[in-house]
């Protein structure tokens, strides 16, 4: 069952579910989601003179990444093709009985801009900022604003509440993320790393994907 702005203030007001800061929750709760405001911190991809990005070679990530932080007078452009990772200003815990789905705003999407790549999904049990995959598929750039609304956030409620939820006890990755994350799939069981088995199952907004990438930037979450 998919949660409507009643359901949600229900959640929100109860406390297990958590949106914070909310600053306007009479325009940021939607008929059935809520809206997400964009942070101020970006991980932009460099392009750098390397053959290939091995994925456990977490030094190769880190150096393939730099990060951005705008004023929040000021602006960034996402440029046509530009891929980089933003953050959520919003905060988010989501309950042991739901799962949130990132999706971006219909008014984004009419300018070419796309919210995530695969990881849609913030698994229950989830805290943190998700972290957003933003794309610009149109032709022209796009100027991007701390604080304007890019995403959504819709809340699906789980036939039974998760055994195994998001979290330390199965190793999950970005649990906590404060800001945009890089890769860590470093730390998954098929590439040596000491994540436990069994996390990767289900997405980032940015962050489809779900287990431990949720939020990635859904993500975890969150993304």
């Amino acid at each position: 069952m998919i949660l409507s702005d009643a359901d949600i203030t229900e959640r929100l007001d109860g406390g297990d579910l958590v949106v914070e800061p909310l600053d306007d929750p009479d325009l940021q709760v939607q008929p059935a989601s809520v809206d997400l405001r964009l942070g101020a911190q970006f991980l932009e991809f460099q392009h750098a003179n390397i053959p290939c990005i091995h994925p456990n070679a977490e030094q190769e990530v880190d150096d393939y990444v730099s990060e951005t932080v705008v004023d929040p007078d000021q602006e960034f452009i996402l440029h046509p093709g530009d891929f980089v990772l933003g953050t959520t200003y919003e905060r988010v815990e989501i309950p042991d009985d739901l799962i949130a789905h990132v999706q971006g705003r219909s008014s984004m999407g009419r300018l070419a801009v796309v919210v995530h790549a695969t990881a849609g999904v913030v698994d229950p049990g989830y805290r943190g900022q998700i972290t957003l995959e933003l794309s610009n598929l149109g032709t022209a750039p796009v100027a991007l604003t701390p604080g304007m609304r890019i995403s959504q956030l819709i809340f699906t409620e789980l036939k039974t509440p998760a055994e195994r939820p998001y979290g330390s006890e199965r190793g999950s990755k970005y649990q906590d993320q404060d800001g945009p994350q890089a890769s860590r799939i470093g730390s998954d069981s098929e590439f040596g790393g000491d994540q436990l088995a069994g996390d990767d199952g289900s997405v980032d907004a940015a962050s489809g994907r779900a287990g431990s990438d949720a939020g990635d930037d859904a993500g975890g979450g969150g993304r």
